[in-house]
């Protein structure tokens, strides 16, 4: 090495070192996050990270990925320093950077290939049938090898569609188990893990180790209080930092308390009704004049205005508009007139009894908003609530009967999103069009863009004139945040609707 490569590298580990020094001495404080459900012990393990945003809320704090989205953009190298594809698309090398668990252990190669071949989660079954084999070229650099030209792995392994690209230390869950994993998750992310008290709080130190800047907050609680009220009069009373989620006249009651800011953007999620009974002929359900007639009985701007302030954006597909791939559609006009000619042209004049409104926790208010919408019409059904872990657990096992107030927040792009709800292998997928099944299974082989785009809004049409589905509106979360709060880190990674990245947590100065 030259003269000026030696000075060079010299000068870059001075300031390196100069930054944790500095960052290090700077992380005081604690910040406290009350989030709006419980959290689950299967979400400290990426391992296990279902098809929906909610365990990225912990992923991002504990955890790090090879690459993910950050505020660079959605593919932003993370652990790995570098990624790159070969001319025929078949394999995908990742270097990693220096980089360590919290433990100690340095990330490898061994440790990427492990955490992807344990990955379970949402997608699971679609990565495992794609990716032919992981290489091990060194310590530091891993091959992902595809049975054949795959253009979505990246937005299948890098994004927040799966948290298959996430990483775990191999020798630590070989010898502590899975199981003692949850109770002692070890990562490699900003924040190590201190203690869990399941339905109370998770408790998390500074790691002065990150290898992307150490964070300037030394402790990060979040706390689980689902209720809504009790979340905003903890951020009034300054027991919280950040309240997750609020909605309606309580948000409005912390925009205009002196001290206190909301912060609301439109994020991945999109919610929508799923007639988990259409595939069974007997069902009412199975007429696609009675799933129209729902939609139309839906005021979604009226709920929008009262639930979410206006900040939410209506829509007719299940794909977010901002997506790649994603074809926008309109919802019917609220019409219940037409709701009730509809009904009573497939045979229900006087409405039908439908059983089970089932929302995503804890969007239970605006569950009873729809259900007094189509109650209006005929379509009389009962809300049952369930827990957030509870509830996508109850989704994922097909537990589910009635009608399902679901929400899909994980990102990617259209063929993700479709994926998850719509095909055969898709973890909350009751049932699927064999004509969407063909389509997908098409548009995951095509390698010309345009035409890969066009497969994937027939999907999107096919989806909206069959009403699969009854889009209400792409999500715009509004959160909370107090006077001692610098930044958030709410509203830095594009579409994501959480704190993220937690290094970017700041307490004002005293």
């Amino acid at each position: 090495m030259g003269r000026f490569g030696r000075a060079g590298v010299a000068l870059m580990l001075a300031l390196s070192l100069g930054a944790l020094a500095r960052g290090a001495a700077a992380a005081e404080g604690q910040m406290t996050l009350a989030v709006h459900i419980t959290v689950a012990p299967r979400w400290l393990d990426p391992g296990e990270t279902e098809s929906a945003i909610t365990p990225f809320m912990v992923l991002y704090a504990i955890h790090d990925a090879l690459v993910k989205p950050m505020p660079a953009g959605p593919l932003t190298p993370s652990l790995a320093e570098s990624w790159s594809m070969s001319p025929d698309g078949l394999a995908y090398d990742f270097v990693l950077r220096p980089a360590r668990f919290h433990h100690g252990d340095p990330v490898t190669a061994e440790d990427v290939k492990f955490s992807f071949e344990r990955f379970r989660g949402g997608a699971a079954a679609l990565l495992k049938d794609k990716v032919r084999e992981i290489k091990v070229l060194d310590a530091r650099r891993v091959r992902f090898v595809l049975r054949d030209a795959w253009p979505d792995f990246m937005t299948f392994y890098g994004t927040t569609a799966t948290g298959s690209g996430w990483v775990v230390p191999k020798k630590y869950v070989e010898r502590v188990g899975d199981d003692g994993f949850k109770k002692a998750p070890v990562g490699a992310g900003p924040y190590r893990f201190v203690s869990f008290n399941p339905g109370v709080e998770l408790v998390l130190e500074a790691f002065d180790g990150y290898w992307r800047k150490p964070p300037s907050v030394k402790r990060v609680v979040i706390r689980n209080i689902p209720d809504e009220t009790t979340r905003a009069a903890a951020l009034k009373r300054g027991e919280v930092d950040v309240a997750y989620n609020l909605s309606g006249s309580v948000a409005e009651d912390i925009r205009r308390t002196p001290g206190l800011a909301i912060t609301a953007r439109r994020s991945n999620a999109v919610f929508f009704l799923d007639f988990l009974e259409q595939w069974d002929p007997k069902s009412p359900w199975a007429d696609r004049r009675v799933r129209l007639a729902a939609s139309t009985a839906v005021d979604r701007k009226a709920i929008n205005d009262a639930e979410f302030l206006g900040f939410a954006g209506i829509t007719g597909n299940i794909v977010p508009r901002h997506m790649e791939f994603a074809l926008p559609i309109d919802p019917p006009p609220f019409d219940p007139g037409r709701a009730r000619r509809l009904l009573a042209e497939a045979g229900y004049p006087n409405g039908f009894d439908s059983g089970d409104l089932t929302p995503n926790p804890p969007y239970f208010s605006m569950a009873e908003a729809i259900a007094g919408n189509l109650g209006a019409v005929g379509i009389r059904l009962r809300i049952r609530t369930l827990e957030r872990a509870a509830f996508l657990t109850a989704w994922r096992e097909k537990k589910l009967r009635g009608v399902l107030l679901a929400a899909q927040g994980a990102g990617g792009n259209a063929a993700t999103r479709i994926e998850g709800v719509a095909t055969r292998g898709g973890l909350y997928a009751y049932g699927v069009l064999p004509e969407v099944e063909d389509l997908f299974q098409r548009q995951a082989r095509e390698l010309d863009r345009k035409k890969r785009e066009e497969l994937l809004h027939q999907i999107q049409r096919l989806l909206a004139e069959r009403v699969v589905f009854a889009p209400i509106w792409e999500n715009a979360p509004i959160n909370g945040v107090g006077p001692r709060v610098e930044e958030a880190a709410l509203t830095l990674v594009a579409a994501y609707p959480y704190t993220a990245p937690f290094e970017e947590l700041r307490l004002k100065s005293r």
